[in-house]
């Protein structure tokens, strides 16, 4: 579909959405954050639904300034994921000796490893500029800086809700390797600490909302929270680097005999702030919910536990500031799917997966999701699929 634009706002809300199924709270939501005086454009991605502070599933344009609120407490979420060598004929019957493999391998939950991981002893990890990366970790607010030790030790960890490690196999019987994780506590620390420093501000106190608090450019605090920003999110691009590479070689162990080899990983964020320039402004794009999809842009779009995932390319589509949906996006809370659906139905929804299946992840359920085919079906000027992947393997936090 081409998208439509939301009438009576300050500024285009181009939605590839149907409006009429958008959650009137999560239409509101937009219309607020169409009402701050730097905006310039909202993109609102199929997947969209209510969140924190933004809208999941939007694209935020602003010039001049940033919402710290808007992008969230998991800063630099993203997904990573890579074609290997393997295919469904080296399999085993029963994987669930693999599951446990990855799971002593990548703690998860609010699990940590014990002694921080050493990048130079994983194979084929790039360390160029660690040392760097964590020496800019003095430079972060002097509230946040005594939980580095246990930054150290997240690092590498998948942590829980949504995010998930999964073992793939595409239309041709290709295995893939994916995951999904963030910047862990720290990210979400130094995010709450800047969202209470924004709502302080003295331009932020007649807002239509208060977590629409920004920061503005030129200024000692939106100085101290891109540096944060872009700290947080290069912990969680390294993070998820650390976690591909214990995969492969939990990998590379079980399929001693295979030899498994590696395509290069591709990896995305969608929770992040990114510096682009659209006809010739320069903006700060807040991506909630959202990939970038330039055009020849490699991309992942996961599904539910128990539907699939596509690897994309994107369409540079500049209505949309290059960008389309992070996901299937949840249709209903996750208090609303644990009273509605049982553990039975959560093994009936995942069958064929190899994945836990009790009480504490039926708020992950499939049924709790928008149905992937569709959300794909609505961004076709955004996105070109490279490869439908199924699931028969899944590791949730």
């Amino acid at each position: 579909m081409t998208y439509t634009e939301v009438p009576g706002a300050r500024v285009p809300i181009r939605m590839w959405a149907d409006p009429a199924t958008v959650e009137p709270v999560a239409m509101q939501q937009l219309r607020n954050v169409s009402t701050l005086p730097w905006i310039e454009g909202l993109a609102v991605m199929p997947d969209v639904h209510f969140g924190k502070g933004a809208t999941v599933g939007s694209v935020i344009a602003m010039r001049g300034a940033v919402c710290p609120a808007a992008v969230g407490v998991d800063i630099g979420c993203g997904m990573s994921a890579v074609k290997t060598s393997l295919t469904a004929n080296d399999l085993p019957g029963d994987l669930s000796r693999l599951r446990s493999k990855i799971e002593e391998a990548i703690p998860v939950g609010f699990a940590m490893h014990d002694d921080p991981v050493d990048p130079r002893r994983l194979h084929g990890l790039p360390t160029a500029g660690w040392d760097d990366f964590w020496g800019r970790f003095d430079g972060v607010a002097e509230a946040v800086k005594f939980r580095q030790g246990r930054a150290v030790k997240q690092m590498g960890t998948l942590g829980s809700g949504n995010h998930f490690v999964e073992f793939c196999l595409d239309g041709t019987g290709s295995v893939w390797l994916m995951l999904h994780s963030g910047s862990r506590n720290i990210g979400k620390e130094l995010a709450e600490y800047h969202i209470g420093e924004a709502r302080k501000l003295s331009h932020n106190q007649n807002l239509v909302d208060r977590d629409l608090a920004v920061f503005i450019a030129d200024t000692p605090q939106m100085a101290a929270y891109r540096h944060d920003l872009f700290w947080a999110q290069e912990y969680a691009r390294h993070n998820r680097e650390i976690m591909m590479a214990l995969f492969q070689d939990v990998v590379r162990k079980e399929f001693k005999k295979a030899k498994p080899m590696f395509e290069p990983v591709i990896s995305c964020h969608h929770n992040y702030v990114a510096e682009e320039t659209y006809e010739g402004v320069d903006l700060l794009v807040t991506r909630k919910g959202a990939i970038r999809a330039g055009g020849g842009e490699y991309g992942i779009i996961p599904g539910s536990m128990g539907t699939g995932s596509y690897i994309v390319r994107g369409l540079g589509n500049e209505a949309s500031f290059n960008s389309a949906s992070h996901g299937a996006g949840r249709r209903m809370s996750r208090n609303q799917a644990k009273k509605r659906f049982s553990e039975q139905d959560l093994a009936e929804q995942t069958r064929g997966v190899e994945c836990r299946k009790d009480r504490g992840v039926v708020d992950e359920i499939p049924a709790a999701y928008k149905p992937i085919e569709q959300v794909m079906e609505q961004q076709r000027d955004l996105v070109e699929v490279v490869a439908k992947l199924k699931q028969i393997v899944c590791v949730k936090g």
